[in-house]
């Protein structure tokens, strides 16, 4: 099975030492690069900040359409991370390899 994060769920579980739950529940962890950026951008570095540039089960994706990305922003008020992870759960994110 494949999930699509946002950042909460990985700071949470990086917070408390069980990011490693995602790897044995899933066979993919999939990020849009919003929340690449909110996780690594961040000073001082948040938890899962170190992971997600480590981890080999988690893949980087990137938005391809931001109109749906744009009107989760704007109409809905959620921010990049948030709207990127819903965008690709309604397929403007690349396909898969």
């Amino acid at each position: 099975m494949i999930i699509i994060s946002d950042t909460s769920v990985i700071t949470s579980l990086a917070a408390i030492s069980h990011l490693h739950l995602l790897a044995e529940l899933y066979d993919r962890l999939i990020i849009p690069e919003a929340v690449y950026r909110e996780l690594v951008a961040i000073e001082p570095p948040v938890p899962g900040a170190v992971e997600v540039k480590t981890v080999p089960w988690l893949e980087v994706r990137q938005v391809t359409n931001n109109q749906e990305v744009v009107r989760l922003q704007e109409e809905v008020r959620l921010d990049p991370g948030e709207s990127e992870a819903i965008a690709k759960r309604n397929g403007v994110l690349s396909p898969w390899r």
